[in-house]
């Protein structure tokens, strides 16, 4: 049987109970293997009853030292009851220099005391018990975040100027670095956002023309990250050039604003209007295509169609790419040509019909490679092929017939990379 003995408005904040008849502090904490809140209890004694009623502050205290307790415990482990009623007395009953004491060598969770309104600087100075005179039912998440935010930074050595900061909240990144960027002018505050909108027309001047194109080897919504790392380049150079002052973290979050954006319009384009960003000469062609993969996929392209061979091909491709399946071929069956695409090396091959196969003799290929750099030199040759085949990627030479001698060409390159 579980009665409620106290318990507090703010929902998170331990409660006392009494279970058969003895009393205990019941808390949530954590989460099990399903992700549902853990609820964890341990005894207490009735002047321990009688501080957590009436002293808020060392409530918090006591919530705080015994959540690292809970997070040692696990998804399924139990809690350490010893360690937590060991906690009891030096929390809730010892002089206040004694609990600041205790504190300097126990851990707890300083998080849970911001957000409840803890002096930050009393903190950090070991004076924990005068931290707490100020504390509030009523957590403030917002102010446990911007504050773990800022030690984070601060280990890092950075230091934050008001424009850095406003840059980073019109972004939404001051409390998370992962975050997607996004524009949010309203949390700034209105004197520093038009210095704020000044360092942003920047980074739009420095990208503008500039695109993100889509990847299809990671996946029809995939993008280009050679494009990326591009954009970043570009616009980060022209801030620092243009606000030498800015924080690296400010530099960084703009830079991060102008790809992601860039990107989503990329993702968001019809793949017709992307391929023809890509390639504005067309894909026009006479003949049919077949598109294989190495899985056994196949799909036919007609002239005739409403899709350009080019956006059609990369649609199948970023429909059918995966890690084990990483090698496409097009081909023009009534020409006897066609080139193969091997993203796994980076390379792509152009495969010609010398002569046809009849009377029991086989055909006779000639086969060339090139090293390819990038999806956006197989866009070029994919392109080149579908409106003028093998004899259109002439030009897009050299290409390599000895296959020994491409092989030392590839690991050449390789090695350059590393």
């Amino acid at each position: 049987m579980r009665d409620i003995v106290f318990t507090r408005g703010s929902g998170w904040i331990p409660s006392v109970i009494r279970e058969d008849g003895e009393l205990k502090l019941m808390l949530g904490a954590g989460a099990d293997a399903n992700h549902d809140p853990r609820t964890f209890t341990f005894p207490i004694g009735e002047a321990h009853r009688a501080v957590i009623q009436e002293d808020l502050a060392r409530h918090l205290l006591l919530w705080s030292a015994v959540l690292p307790l809970c997070d040692d415990a696990g998804t399924r482990g139990r809690l350490d009851e010893d360690a937590a009623v060991a906690l009891l007395d030096p929390v809730l009953l010892a002089a206040p220099a004694d609990v600041d004491a205790f504190f300097r060598h126990v851990r707890w969770d300083r998080s849970r005391l911001v957000a409840h309104g803890a002096d930050i600087g009393l903190l950090d100075s070991g004076q924990v018990c005068a931290a707490m005179r100020g504390a509030t039912e009523t957590a403030d998440a917002k102010r446990a975040q911007e504050h773990h935010a800022n030690r984070a930074r601060a280990r890092r050595g950075v230091v934050l100027g008001p424009l850095d900061t406003a840059i980073l909240r019109y972004t939404g990144q001051y409390l998370h670095g992962a975050t997607v960027p996004k524009r949010t002018p309203d949390a700034v505050a209105p004197a520093l956002l038009p210095e704020v909108m000044r360092v942003v027309a920047t980074a739009e001047h420095a990208c503008a023309g500039m695109r993100i194109g889509r990847d299809p080897r990671r996946g029809n919504r995939a993008t280009d990250k050679r494009d990326w790392a591009l954009m970043e380049t570009t616009v980060e150079a022209a801030l620092r050039r243009a606000y030498p002052g800015l924080a690296d973290d400010a530099v960084r979050t703009v830079g991060f604003l102008m790809c992601s954006e860039a990107a989503a319009r990329s993702r968001n384009t019809p793949v017709e209007d992307d391929e023809e960003a890509a390639d504005p000469t067309g894909g026009a062609r006479r003949n049919a295509l077949t598109f294989t993969d190495d899985k056994g996929a196949e799909k036919k392209w007609l002239p005739d169609g409403p899709r350009t061979a080019a956006a059609e091909f990369w649609e199948f491709v970023g429909d059918h790419s995966a890690a084990d399946n990483e090698v496409f071929t097009i081909e023009d069956e009534e020409l006897g040509e066609g080139v193969q695409l091997h993203f796994y090396a980076d390379s792509l091959a152009r495969i010609t019909t010398l002569r046809a196969g009849g009377g029991g003799s086989d055909p006779e290929y000639l086969v060339e490679y090139r090293l390819v750099d990038g999806i956006g030199c197989y866009r070029t040759l994919v392109s080149a092929f579908v409106r003028g085949g093998c004899a259109a990627l002439d030009q897009h030479g050299p290409w390599i017939r000895d296959v020994a001698e491409f092989e030392r060409a590839r690991r050449r390159r390789d090695a350059q990379r590393r």
